[in-house]
């Protein structure tokens, strides 16, 4: 009994961090489950199909809250189904180590860029305000695809810098995000589904905790400063890409 609350626990916290950051919760999934003993290609899998209900519990909360650019993130969708497709389809030719040093590198780079970036503060600007370049959108929709499929992420990786690179405030990139990411998750899991890597049985035991932290951390993102979020997005990241890097590498790390 005490092993499916703490695997409750588990999910709770990490859909928090997921809804506070915008990544779906991949990020966390991924090493948690491969940290449990779920085989890297399993544990990617069984994260594109949890993603789904913390990026949908998300959306939810970031909805109520008017924080969601939908033209922004039906763009970023409409390329992303098609990248989590070919994403999830290069698993197969793709070794558990070096998945594990793809995966952290990627988070270093972005965890690098975020922290160095200068963002405003939602008060500061109304989401009608906003001018996005909207031709660039499915750009990085196709690429945030590509890593959803492939790392069981999400595409937040890139959703969120991306998204405030074209100019959203953080905490309006965020909610956006986590609106596109039901959409390439779905895509991603039903492929992995496909293949066999999804774990059905840990989705039983996370996806209550994950849907109830999402909507705990839309919450608490509301009232956290954009310069915070940021950097707290960062060092997280940064902290769970080196310690997937040095497991790809075969080093002894708990």
């Amino acid at each position: 009994m005490l092993k499916y609350i703490g695997y409750f626990a588990v999910g709770v916290f990490i859909g928090i961090l997921a809804a506070l950051f915008g990544l779906g919760g991949g990020f966390l999934i991924v090493p948690t489950l491969n940290f449990l003993g779920v085989e890297i290609h399993h544990a990617v899998g069984t994260s594109s199909a949890a993603v789904v209900f913390t990026s949908l519990s998300s959306a939810i909360a970031y909805h109520r809250q008017r924080r969601i650019h939908y033209k922004a993130g039906l763009l970023l969708a409409s390329t992303a189904v098609i990248g989590a497709y070919i994403g999830a389809w290069m698993t197969s030719f793709i070794s558990a180590g070096q998945l594990k040093v793809i995966f952290g590198l990627a988070l270093i780079v972005v965890a690098a860029r975020i922290y160095r970036k200068k963002t405003a503060e939602p008060s500061e600007v109304r989401l009608e305000e906003v001018e996005v370049n909207y031709k660039l959108v499915p750009f990085g929709g196709f690429f945030a695809g590509i890593s959803s499929g492939l790392l069981g992420v999400g595409g937040g990786i890139i959703n969120v810098p991306f998204l405030t690179y074209l100019g959203l405030p953080i905490h309006y990139a965020v909610a956006t995000s986590s609106f596109a990411i039901v959409f390439t998750a779905t895509a991603g899991a039903l492929k992995h589904y496909a293949m066999g890597n999804v774990e059905t049985q840990w989705l039983v035991l996370l996806v209550p905790g994950l849907i109830i932290g999402a909507q705990l951390g839309a919450r608490i993102a509301k009232r956290t400063r954009a310069s915070s979020l940021k950097k707290a997005f960062a060092v997280v990241m940064a902290l769970l890409a080196l310690r997937m890097i040095l497991k790809g590498l075969g080093l002894p790390v708990p």
